[in-house]
């Protein structure tokens, strides 16, 4: 067990038994032992030295591609909702943003600073922490394609900074370093028509309200769009809208999306992913590839 809360004084929050339903955009998920939102980097290196060495962590944002197991999550889970959240315009047309920027807020600070090339992040609906973490994109633009630098941190509290090119970069991943988290980004960006750029999100959001179900307890795309095809006109080709496990379904508005209708559990959402996927390859010989983090564990374990 963890006792950081008796041997250490810190100036972010710590819960115990944490309902993971609070921090995931399909309100699905068991606790977790232990979850703690940071002040700021320094508090966050304080807390991360703080722990013992076998003490699992887990990074996590608004949990909007990710299903918490019904049995939870063992360990530490480090919340950026609320904590890193600093966002600051620098020379050279620069954007420098906290891991807990949402991606809209940073969309909104560029076009209020006339800076354009960043208006696809209106529509990732996360963090920038966890938009890094898989090359998130929206409206045809990709994070690591703005990205300069990223700042990282380790279990040990020790900050590297670290060049977009140390990266591989490809679709819905980053591949990095191993061991580390991000903390921050600078972002390089174009001067231009900030106004001009918002009324362009505002229009590309209004067409998206039209296509998929916002407003819904979903995570967003379930699945990678294959090469040359779209996840959502497989599944749908396979007549799987409105298809339903427990309070788990298929989305009749958009098919790559999984809907949690009020109760829904993780096993209701795994076994529907695996039925989709598995009827999308027996039609197609196409294996779809999740989008969906999946962690902690099952109800039984």
């Amino acid at each position: 067990m963890m006792s950081v809360t008796k041997q250490h004084v810190f100036r972010g929050t710590l819960l115990e038994n944490e309902p993971m339903t609070k921090h995931t955009s399909w309100k699905i998920g068991g606790v977790a032992d232990h979850m703690y939102t940071p002040a700021d980097i320094d508090d966050l290196a304080a807390f991360l030295v703080s722990l013992p060495e076998d003490e699992p962590v887990m990074f996590v944002g608004l949990g909007s591609n990710l299903l918490v197991r019904d049995g939870g999550i063992r360990g530490t889970v480090i919340s950026l909702k609320g904590g890193l959240s600093e966002i600051e315009l620098l020379p050279n047309k620069l954007v420098r943003a906290g891991a807990g920027v949402s991606c809209a807020k940073l969309s909104r600070f560029c076009h209020r600073n006339n800076l354009v090339g960043g208006e696809f992040f209106a529509g990732i609906p996360g963090l920038l922490g966890g938009a890094l973490a898989m090359n998130a994109g929206a409206f045809g633009g990709e994070t690591w394609s703005v990205i300069d630098t990223v700042t990282t941190i380790d279990r040990q509290g020790t900050i590297y900074l670290r060049s977009a090119d140390d990266y591989e970069i490809g679709y819905r991943k980053a591949k990095g370093y191993a061991g580390e988290w991000f903390v921050s980004a600078d972002i390089c960006l174009s001067a231009g028509d900030g106004e001009q750029a918002a009324q362009h999100v505002k229009q590309l959001l209004e067409k998206r309200s039209q296509t998929q179900p916002t407003g819904l307890p979903s995570c967003g795309s379930v699945f990678k769009n294959p090469p040359g095809d779209y996840a959502a006109r497989l599944i749908e080709a396979c007549g799987l809208k409105g298809f339903r496990i427990g309070d788990a379904f298929v989305s009749e508005k958009h098919a790559n999306f999984i809907i949690n209708d009020g109760k829904a559990s993780a096993s209701d959402v795994e076994t529907l992913i695996r039925h989709i996927r598995e009827t999308v390859k027996d039609k197609f010989d196409i294996k779809l590839q999740s989008e969906v983090r999946v962690v902690g564990e099952h109800a039984n374990d």
